[in-house]
């Protein structure tokens, strides 16, 4: 068994690499996106943002109608947060664009953020006179602050990560399967698990490695550092992956069309790009979409990455996104494997 297992995944590899358009966008994809990123923001060109109020009794009528007057520009977001320590670690994780107490009129700025600076302009716009000093803005002490792209970085590979899984192994059965490939197997001593272990594999050795490329050329372009383990990411990057894949080959155990099977990968891989927080913050959406959001693999492949990259978190601190990934990786197994055909419909 482990013979023929080894066998597929040899010739599956062999495959992708002699397509060399296909391995080569793999690696140039998220160079590109990071480069861009770090161009675009290097600008204040921005158009969403969010603000953090610190809700109170505003100490002086004037702050008070400064807030007001700045609530009303009506191009903000606005965050309710619970407290000072909070909003501050928020604003480091650019989770929020400004925090403002309107309690005391303190506000505070993130150096780091390409969005920061435009918020604060704004306030200022709406009617803030430093001369007056009604609002007084506060340095971010005792609290290290991550640079927008560095806080980019990790949602980048996990998108590479998830359109390699989606796409590389969804693409390749449903053809096996169009194309009669599958049929002339299924003849053969090779069973169906047998062959889903061999595309796992596979896969899962194709995304590590560009993965690993593309981290450690943006680590020489950039100087991004991991302050956890390698060995935890490293974890956190193989499980997420086997999810991805394991999602991908239920979409395809049936499927002989490879048009139906691209829509309803787009139909997937989309929305979870977009709610999973890999080029904004959900903070401040509805509980609704925050909840959504956790049914997607790459949320939390996402935010574990980053916990792990940007903060050092260990393997406690994300045990949650460990044992839902698993989850998702054994549920999507079972089901793809339940579900799957060798022989399209005649």
């Amino acid at each position: 068994m482990l013979k023929r297992i080894w066998l597929l995944l040899i010739s599956r590899n062999k495959e992708f690499y002699r397509d060399k358009s296909g391995f080569g966008w793999n690696i140039l994809f998220p160079f590109l996106i990071i480069v861009g990123f770090s161009l675009l923001f290097s600008q204040d060109g921005k158009k969403q943002y969010k603000i953090g109020i610190i809700t109170g009794k505003a100490a002086t009528s004037e702050i008070a109608e400064q807030i007001s007057r700045f609530r009303k520009t009506g191009i903000f977001d606005f965050v309710d947060i619970d407290s000072i320590n909070s909003g501050i670690t928020k604003l480091s994780h650019h989770r929020i664009d400004l925090l403002i107490d309107e309690g005391s009129g303190r506000f505070w700025n993130s150096t780091t953020s390409p969005k920061g600076l435009v918020a604060e302009k704004a306030l200022i716009a709406s009617g803030f006179d430093p001369a007056k000093m009604a609002m007084t803005k506060e340095e971010v002490q005792n609290i290290r602050e991550i640079p927008y792209i560095e806080w980019l970085f990790p949602g980048i590979l996990a998108m590479n990560m998830m359109f390699s899984a989606l796409f590389g192994v969804g693409y390749t059965v449903v053809r096996y399967r169009k194309n009669g490939v599958l049929k002339r197997l299924s003849v053969t001593p090779l069973s169906a698990f047998e062959f889903l272990s061999s595309q796992i594999l596979s896969r899962l050795f194709v995304i590590i490695i560009t993965t690993l490329i593309v981290y450690v050329g943006c680590y020489l372009i950039y100087g991004f550092t991991n302050r956890g383990s390698y060995l935890l990411l490293l974890s956190v990057f193989i499980l997420g992956s086997l999810s991805m894949i394991s999602l991908s080959l239920t979409i395809a155990s049936r499927s002989s069309s490879e048009e139906f099977a691209g829509g309803i990968l787009n139909l997937i891989s989309w929305p979870m790009m977009f709610l999973s927080e890999v080029w904004f913050s959900l903070e401040g959406a509805r509980p609704g979409v925050r909840v959504i959001s956790k049914f997607f693999p790459l949320s939390h492949l996402t935010e574990s990455a980053r916990m792990i990259m940007n903060d050092g978190a260990g393997l406690y601190e994300i045990r949650y996104n460990i044992m839902a990934l698993a989850g998702m990786s054994v549920f999507f197994l079972l089901i793809g494997s339940i579900l799957f055909k060798w022989q399209k419909d005649e």
